[in-house]
C-alpha cells in the first residue's frame, strides 16, 4: 500500500493553480477600468448637472491620471516592500470607497462640487496606482515564459470586458435612476471583491491548491516563485535603489517601451473617457444607446487582447524569439489601431462602429507592453520597474484627456482628436521597431 502510495505521488498530476489566479486578476481588473470608466458614461448627465464644458470635463478626467502617474513609483516600492497580496488588497479597497463616495458629490454646490469630483478621482488613481504592477508581479512569480504573454494577455484584456459587462449597466442606471447609482453600485461592489482576493490570492511558495510538480513546472519556465518571500528581501538603500532607476532610464531598450506604452495608452485614454461622449455629442446617440454601442469596440479589443497573448505565446514557442513573439503582435495591432482615422470621413453610425470596433481590436492585439516588462524586468526591483514604465504609460492619461478637450474647444469638432489619438498608435511601432532592439531581462550592476 505504501509502495502504491508512493508510485501515485511520484506520477502526480501536475496541477493548474496558476489559471485561477489569472482569473482573479481578470476579475479584479475588470472592476479597476470600470471604475476608471464611471465617469465617462455618467459624464454627459454630470456635465449638465455640474455646468461642465469639454475643457472642464477634460480636467476632470484627467485627474485620475495625474494621480495614478504620481502613485507609480511609490506604488511599485510598496509592493516590492510589503509584497503583492497586502498592498493589492489595500488598492482594492480604497479605489472602491473613493468610487463610492463620487456618487455623493451633489452633496456640495458650485464650485466645491467639481472640487470634490476633482478630488475623489484623484484619489482612485492614487488607489489604483499599485494595481498593473502589482498585476505584472504576480504573473512573474507564477507563470512561465511559454505562458505569460497570455496570462498578461488575459488580464489586460479585462480593460476591454470592463466595457462590454459595465458600458451597458452604467448607462441604463443613468437613465433610469441617475449617475450617482453608477458610483454607488461600482464602489459597494469593488469594496466586496477587496475581501474576496484576500481568501483568494497566496504565494506560488504557500498556495495550498499548488503541488510540487506546478511550482517545478513554473521555476524551469523562468517564473520569480519566492519573489515574496521575506527571507529573500534586502533592504536597499536610497542611493543604491536611485542608481537602480537610473540604469532602468538609460536602457534604449525601456525607452523604447515606455514610449510605446504612452501612445499605446493614449489610444486606451481615449476610448475610456472620450469614446462615449463622442457618441453622445458627434454622432446624436442616446446616453443609453452610447452605453451600448461602447461595448461594441470593446468587445472586439477583448477578443484582440486575448488573441493577441495567444499568438505571441505561440511565436514564443515556435522561434524562441522574444523579439519575434512580443514585437509582431504589437506592431501589426497598432497599424490596425490608425483605422479610427477613417471615421472623420463616414457619416453612417454602424460603418463608424465598424471602424472604431477594428481600432479597438488592433489595440488589443497590441498591448503587450505588460508582457515585455514581465520578460525584462530585474527582477530585484520587479515593482518599481513595472511602477516606472506604468507612469510613463500613463502620463498620456493626463495628457490626453486634456489635450482632446482643447482639440474640440478650439474647432468645434471631433476630427482632430481622431487623427491625434491615430497618430500616437503609428509613432508606437516605431518605437518598437527602431528604438527596442533585443527583448531581455536587464541585469542591473552594482556600485
Amino acid at each position: 500500500m505504501s509502495s502504491f502510495h508512493q508510485t501515485s505521488e511520484a506520477v502526480q498530476k501536475r496541477t493548474n493553480a496558476r489559471y485561477w489566479i489569472v482569473v482573479m486578476l481578470f476579475i479584479v481588473t475588470s472592476f479597476n477600468y470600470g471604475d476608471r470608466a464611471t465617469l465617462s458614461i455618467a459624464g454627459s448627465a454630470m456635465a449638465k448637472d455640474i455646468g461642465l464644458d469639454p475643457v472642464g470635463m477634460g480636467y476632470i478626467f484627467s485627474a485620475f491620471s495625474w494621480a495614478y502617474v504620481i502613485g507609480q513609483i511609490p506604488g511599485g516600492w510598496l509592493l516590492d516592500r510589503f509584497g503583492s497580496k497586502r498592498v493589492y488588497f489595500w488598492s482594492i479597497f480604497l479605489w472602491s470607497l473613493f468610487t463610492l463616495l463620487q456618487g455623493f458629490v451633489d452633496l456640495f454646490s458650485g464650485y466645491t462640487i467639481v472640487m470634490a469630483l476633482f478630488m475623489l478621482r484623484f484619489m482612485v488613481g492614487l488607489a489604483e496606482a499599485p494595481s498593473f504592477p502589482g498585476n505584472s508581479r504576480i504573473v512573474a512569480a507564477w507563470f512561465p515564459a511559454q505562458e505569460r504573454g497570455t496570462a498578461v494577455a488575459i488580464f489586460n484584456s479585462a480593460q476591454y470586458f470592463a466595457t462590454v459587462i459595465f458600458a451597458p449597466i452604467m448607462g441604463w442606471l443613468t437613465s433610469a435612476v441617475g449617475w450617482a447609482h453608477v458610483f454607488w453600485f461600482m464602489g459597494g461592489l469593488g469594496i466586496i471583491l477587496s475581501l474576496i482576493w484576500l481568501k483568494v490570492i497566496h504565494d506560488p511558495s504557500d498556495h495550498p491548491g499548488v503541488n510540487q510538480a506546478e511550482r517545478e513546472y513554473m521555476e524551469q519556465g523562468g517564473a520569480l516563485i519566492n519573489m515574496d518571500q521575506k527571507s529573500e528581501k534586502q533592504n536597499v538603500s536610497f542611493r543604491d535603489k536611485r542608481f537602480q532607476i537610473k540604469q532602468l532610464l538609460q536602457s534604449r531598450m525601456m525607452i523604447g517601451i515606455y514610449i510605446g506604452q504612452y501612445c499605446i495608452n493614449a489610444l486606451t485614454y481615449f476610448f475610456i473617457t472620450w469614446f462615449p461622449v463622442y457618441l453622445v455629442q458627434a454622432r446624436g446617440m442616446s446616453i443609453l444607446k452610447a452605453g451600448f454601442v461602447a461595448s461594441v469596440p470593446a468587445l472586439c479589443g477583448f477578443i484582440g487582447g486575448v488573441l493577441g497573448g495567444v499568438i505571441s505565446d505561440w511565436l514564443m514557442r515556435k522561434t524562441g524569439s522574444l523579439n519575434i513573439a512580443r514585437k509582431t503582435p504589437i506592431v501589426l495591432g497598432m497599424l490596425l489601431s490608425t483605422s479610427m482615422v477613417i471615421c472623420n470621413y463616414v457619416e453612417t453610425d454602424w460603418v463608424v462602429v465598424l471602424f472604431m470596433a477594428t481600432a479597438f481590436f488592433g489595440k488589443g492585439i497590441g498591448a503587450l507592453g505588460w508582457a515585455v516588462m514581465a520578460d525584462t524586468a530585474p527582477k530585484e526591483i520587479s515593482g518599481l520597474s513595472g511602477g516606472l514604465f506604468n507612469m510613463f504609460g500613463n502620463a498620456s492619461g493626463i495628457i490626453t484627456p486634456v489635450a482632446i478637450g482643447y482639440i474640440i474647444a478650439s474647432t468645434g469638432s471631433y476630427n482632430g482628436a481622431l487623427v491625434y489619438v491615430g497618430i500616437h498608435a503609428f509613432v508606437a511601432v516605431l518605437s518598437y521597431l527602431v528604438l527596442v532592439d533585443n527583448i531581455k531581462r536587464i541585469e542591473l550592476k552594482t556600485r
